[in-house]
């Protein structure tokens, strides 16, 4: 993902499992496309289908937060970097309830999803306390 990443800030748990829930996002997202991108009866298309690409790209945005916060060292910049985190995780969770309601079989691995924001939550507080 992020080439020039130190070698200790990839041993963090907490990027780790940012990496863990960027993969599972895309994986998600890619077995919902198929029943997300043919338009409706109607001709319009499924507006899930835009949530989709956003649980990936929030996803992707975790991981470079948590360097970034971790390389900064201003206080101020860095909590700004982990306002970022805490936003797009709210985010992610949101939008997996959204996706929940569409008509897509791959609505059944978002509770995983969700499953993997609450231990990565739980992560980033830990780790919050220890910058």
């Amino acid at each position: 993902m992020l080439h020039n990443t130190p070698p200790n800030l990839s041993d963090l748990p907490i990027y780790r499992k940012a990496l863990e829930i960027f993969a599972l996002s895309q994986s998600i997202s890619s077995y919902m496309q198929d029943d997300l991108v043919p338009l409706k009866d109607d001709g319009s298309e499924d507006t899930n289908i835009y949530f989709s690409g956003d649980i990936v790209q929030q996803s992707v945005s975790l991981a470079p937060e948590i360097v970034n916060a971790e390389l900064e060292r201003h206080s101020e910049r860095k909590h700004k970097h982990l306002a970022s985190l805490k936003k797009l995780t709210n985010l992610l969770y949101k939008n997996s309830y959204r996706l929940e309601r569409s008509s897509s079989n791959g609505k059944d691995f978002l509770p995983i999803l969700r499953n993997e924001l609450k231990k990565f939550k739980k992560l980033q507080r830990s780790w919050m306390l220890s910058l």
